[in-house]
């Protein structure tokens, strides 16, 4: 596997930043995830689908994290496409199939959510149904745990819309940024935007349970991805999954997205069905996405769950992802840290999370100092782990 591109002066960087700025925006052919003709190389303001904006998309001037001055493609998107269909997510008993969980304890793999599964994990002493097979689960939004395991799902909030920039011509950094749980990796042609992998179960002892095509609602009411939808089905085939992603179209060469770096994000695939050859770290490298192409640097979908880039290689605008939701990832509560509304986060989702009160959340923290408190402190009062903590808390920017 060979390293990540990096800013150094020499010829193979220099031509890859010469193929970034002279290679124009393509036209993306179809809809969302058709495999069209040509692939949208850079992100336009055509890029993602009518029937996930909120509002017509527009190519507005934006800075990297860099600080350099740039343009972004500005998408602000419904809490989910209109003609989106969801789940399942948490079965109502062990006798029903809910989605798919990446189970990572003993006996580690990807599992349908059913029966089978949830008994599996009562062995390892995770136990998430009662004596009559019903299954323990909570709505993220309106309540908290009763049990030290629940399924975690959430209602969705149709009023909540979603800002999301993407730089239009992408600029590589000088070191490539790891994704790590729930970090932000970018937005899928249908206009859904796109997460690193959920909490562990391991961490927090409940499950946010995915449907099965690897998305599920965010604590602030909007739907998510956390997998490459469009080439799942693989996958479950490999692990002998008994699931199926029904409700979007299969197929391994097509554009799933681009990353929050501009990079355009692919299946497993090349466009002309080979396997692609010369990943990097992140799962990424440089080739023609159409047979006349040039090539440019894109991202593929890994061919095991979570199959999505595993670091970003490119520079991320600032204040990239934002909602108007009243918590969750990208809410005002979320920004800055543990900043926002008169200086604090919506202690209650965060709480509800991990599986903590509320108050005593929010006590621990004030007690370790607030925006500067020790996180590893803090997780050892709470009884949690570092990651589980880090995972809950409100994210800034990137």
């Amino acid at each position: 596997m060979s390293s990540v591109p990096r800013m150094t002066p020499n010829p193979g960087t220099a031509l890859r930043t010469l193929l970034l700025s002279a290679l124009g925006c393509l036209a993306f052919a179809g809809g969302a995830f058709a495999h069209g003709s040509a692939h949208a190389v850079h992100a336009d303001a055509d890029s993602v689908q009518d029937t996930a904006l909120a509002a017509p998309a527009e190519i507005v001037d934006c800075t990297l994290e860099s600080g350099e001055a740039a343009q972004c493609a500005r998408y602000v998107v419904k809490h989910q496409p209109d003609d989106l269909r969801i789940g399942p997510f948490c079965p109502a008993t062990i006798e029903d199939e809910g989605g798919i969980w990446h189970w990572d304890g003993d006996e580690a793999g990807l599992y349908r959510i059913d029966g089978d599964f949830l008994r599996m994990l009562a062995d390892q002493g995770y136990t998430f149904f009662d004596e009559s097979g019903e299954v323990y689960s909570f709505d993220i939004r309106t309540e908290g745990p009763t049990e030290a395991n629940e399924c975690i799902q959430a209602t969705a909030d149709p009023e909540v819309e979603m800002t999301v920039l993407i730089p239009v011509d992408p600029v590589m950094a000088e070191t490539p940024s790891d994704l790590g749980t729930v970090a932000k990796v970018g937005i899928a042609l249908d206009g859904v935007p796109i997460f690193a992998d959920a909490p562990s179960v391991l961490d927090t002892g409940h499950m946010p349970a995915l449907d099965t095509c690897g998305g599920h609602i965010d604590p602030g009411g909007w739907y998510h991805w956390h997998a490459t939808a469009t080439d799942l089905d693989a996958i479950y085939d490999a692990e002998e999954v008994h699931a199926a992603c029904a409700n979007v179209e299969q197929d391994p060469t097509a554009q799933f997205g681009f990353a929050f770096d501009g990079f355009a994000m692919f299946g497993t695939l090349e466009h002309d069905g080979t396997t692609p050859d010369g990943l990097d770290e992140c799962g990424g490298h440089m080739g023609p996405t159409t047979e006349d192409g040039e090539p440019v640097y894109h991202y593929h979908a890994r061919d095991s769950f979570p199959n999505l880039p595993t670091c970003l290689v490119g520079s991320v605008a600032r204040d990239n992802f934002s909602t108007t939701a009243a918590g969750g990832i990208g809410s005002a509560s979320g920004n800055g840290g543990h900043g926002g509304h008169g200086g604090q986060p919506d202690f209650d989702p965060i709480a509800r999370t991990l599986g903590v009160d509320a108050d005593l959340l929010r006590e621990t923290l004030d007690a370790a100092g607030g925006p500067t408190a020790d996180m590893n402190a803090v997780a050892e009062t709470l009884s949690v782990t570092p990651d589980a903590l880090e995972a809950a808390m409100p994210r800034p920017g990137h």
